[in-house]
């Protein structure tokens, strides 16, 4: 495993997923039975071999509606939030079914992880967690299940969608020359949008009803409607219960379908419906603002060696091996050559534990707080992240200048992240349209 943040992209998503605040409920598929024998739950759709329970809904609408208590939000009837609801469940059931033939699965490890990592931002350890929780009156069990199917999602969009979208050297020195004339790479803009989806294979007749809806909402959100609500009960796309909320973009980031109108707009305003590939988009403007790049930055050039705990090695077993190799190297011995045999970080020992030349906000807090106080070729004493026990050795500190190689590396990743909700939203619509779904209510 790699200990830089920038190496594992979804880690550092992980934080979005979850806020204490949130309950993200997982129901079981059958309920309770009485005595009598009556059936407590029952089926809102049969998805392909699987099904989207009653309770599943339930459990779903009572959080959104908890989520916007007390905000002034209007929402809309319960009737719609349900259809948007059971869409939504339809399209998760899906892509689980989906992973689930591709062989996708979340470890123990990786959830772990992600659960310390909501501990952390937190402000808790992983052991406060589940008390935690339940003071919130969410189920622990139930919490790490709904993170497990969450992050398998992420993993299956990954690896179908994003992972596919490919940048070529030349599409990065256009993109690098468009944002050496434009003022948009220095702002993030605040946005919002409504989808109004047709199908692959659309009708004129479906298409002109879909141009309709979108010319429809579009007036009604230019009339002062509130967006957020309209979003909620006619919204397409998966931001559909969010409001249709895309957060904050840097203007290289917007969708690619989006961003020369939202460039447009002031803050506030609402642009005609756009045409896409997977409908008809209808965005608004909320914010924008100015951002600071920096160029400059410190960095560290250090290596580790790793191990672990496991049903024979315990802490302090773990502990006192690392303390003995770190009295070998010091005596003497190769610190790359013992990192080879007995590292079990799979990304590094390989390369003698080097970790290469990183910023310190690159690796876990508790790593970079250790490599802080290192002074130039000492090795730390064995200390424990919630990766495991390391000792770390500091090679060499540098301010450097990463303005070029920065901004190559985010100009690819920029290109990918403003052609990837389209591509995602195309590739849900495809799974969604191939399913057999059968509504029961």
């Amino acid at each position: 495993m790699n200990y830089s943040k920038r190496a594992t992209t979804l880690s550092a998503s992980l934080a979005l997923l979850a806020a204490l605040g949130v309950c993200l409920q997982a129901s079981a598929q059958t309920r309770e039975i009485q005595g009598q024998g009556q059936l407590l739950d029952r089926v809102a759709a049969v998805v392909n071999d699987g099904v989207v329970l009653e309770s599943e809904v339930d459990d779903q609408l009572a959080s959104f509606k908890d989520r916007y208590k007390g905000q002034g939000q209007e929402l809309p009837p319960d009737n719609v939030l349900r259809q948007q609801i059971v869409e939504r469940l339809i399209v998760q059931e899906v892509e689980v079914q989906h992973a689930d033939r591709a062989g996708i699965k979340v470890s123990d490890e990786t959830l772990n992880n992600a659960m310390t990592e909501v501990a952390q931002r937190n402000g808790i350890s992983l052991q406060q967690l589940p008390q935690a929780l339940t003071s919130q009156g969410i189920d622990y069990a139930a919490y790490r299940e709904s993170m497990r199917r969450e992050l398998t999602l992420r993993l299956l969009q990954q690896r179908d969608v994003i992972n596919r979208i490919s940048v070529t050297p030349r599409e990065i020195d256009q993109y690098l020359d468009r944002q050496a004339h434009h003022p948009s790479a220095n702002v993030e803009y605040n946005v919002s949008h409504i989808l109004v989806a047709v199908p692959q294979e659309a009708t004129t007749a479906q298409l002109d009803a879909a141009q309709k809806k979108a010319a429809d909402l579009y007036q009604r959100a230019k009339n002062g409607e509130d967006f957020a609500k309209l979003a909620i009960a006619n919204s397409n796309a998966q931001t559909a219960l969010d409001g249709g909320a895309l957060g904050w973009r840097k203007g290289t980031e917007l969708p690619t379908v989006l961003a020369d109108t939202v460039l447009s707009l002031k803050a506030g305003d609402v642009a005609a419906p756009i045409r896409a590939p997977s409908g008809f988009h209808i965005v608004r403007l909320n914010e924008v603002r100015n951002v600071e790049k920096k160029s400059v930055v410190d960095q560290v050039h250090v290596r580790h060696i790793l191990m672990r705990t496991n049903e024979l090695q315990d802490d302090a077993t773990v502990k006192q091996k690392l303390d003995n190799i770190r009295k070998r190297i010091l005596g003497g011995e190769d610190f790359a050559g013992l990192a080879q045999t007995s590292s079990q970080d799979v990304g590094s020992a390989a390369d003698g534990g080097d970790l290469d030349w990183s910023t310190p906000d690159a690796y876990d807090p508790d790593f970079a707080k250790v490599v802080e106080g290192l002074k130039q070729d000492e090795i730390s004493e064995p200390f424990h992240t919630r990766y495991g026990w390391h000792i770390v050795q500091l090679l060499g500190r540098r301010k450097y200048d990463e303005t070029s190689e920065l901004k190559r590396k985010e100009a690819m990743e920029q290109i990918r992240a403003s052609r990837s909700d389209e591509e995602t939203e195309l590739w849900l619509r495809r799974l969604r349209d191939e399913a057999y779904v059968d509504l029961k209510s």
